[in-house]
């Protein structure tokens, strides 16, 4: 199998890009949000990559971490799901708000993911429950909206960044009121209030 790939960036469109190693081109499918920081053409770039073998075709699937490659799979393993249906819903969600949604059994949310009906959300739920690494998952409200968990995400990010330990992170994120902004920058003062600094 093809565990990871570093090469140079030659080619890059909406849904794959090709990466030169060894005098060799491969083209590599992978979610928008990957694609979108790989870097511009003539980078040098990693990918960590997954081989899926077909009687008509090999086709390699590229991802920014190990853990991104790990929920690719565990989506594949879920029956109706293919690898252009699991990449979408990796284009459409992070992975930490696909395992909340999971957590919380939520298939509302799964289910305004392009191209995820109401059963298939359900059928996600049924499968993955007991396979997914649930822990370490963002704070947010069982029914906040997909942009405020990736804002909690970001945010928790940057308190760490800022020297706060992840438990403090996570603490703060708890602390903010419901009615919070969806803006990173006020639910940072928020957060900082948390601590005093504000």
């Amino acid at each position: 199998m093809i565990a990871s790939l570093r090469g140079i960036l030659r080619f890059i469109s909406t849904d794959h890009g090709i990466i030169e190693t060894g005098g060799v081109g491969f083209l590599v499918h992978a979610p928008r949000p990957v694609l979108e920081r790989l870097g511009t053409v003539g980078d040098e770039v990693f990918l960590y990559t997954l081989l899926i073998v077909r009687e008509d075709a090999l086709t390699l699937y590229g991802f920014a971490t190990a853990e991104q490659r790990a929920l690719f799979e565990k989506l594949l393993s879920v029956a109706g799901v293919g690898p252009r249906m699991a990449l979408n819903m990796l284009s459409a969600a992070t992975p930490d708000e696909l395992r909340l949604a999971v957590a919380h059994k939520d298939t509302a949310r799964l289910s305004r993911i392009p191209g995820i009906g109401k059963k298939m959300a359900e059928r996600l739920v049924l499968e993955l429950h007991g396979k997914l690494d649930l822990t370490g998952l963002p704070t947010a409200a069982p029914d906040a909206p997909l942009s405020v968990i990736t804002v909690n995400k970001d945010l928790a990010d940057l308190l760490i960044s800022l020297g706060y330990s992840s438990a403090e992170a996570q603490a703060a994120l708890a602390a903010l009121p419901a009615d919070a902004p969806p803006d990173i920058e006020e639910r940072l003062r928020l957060a900082l209030r948390y601590f005093g600094s504000a």
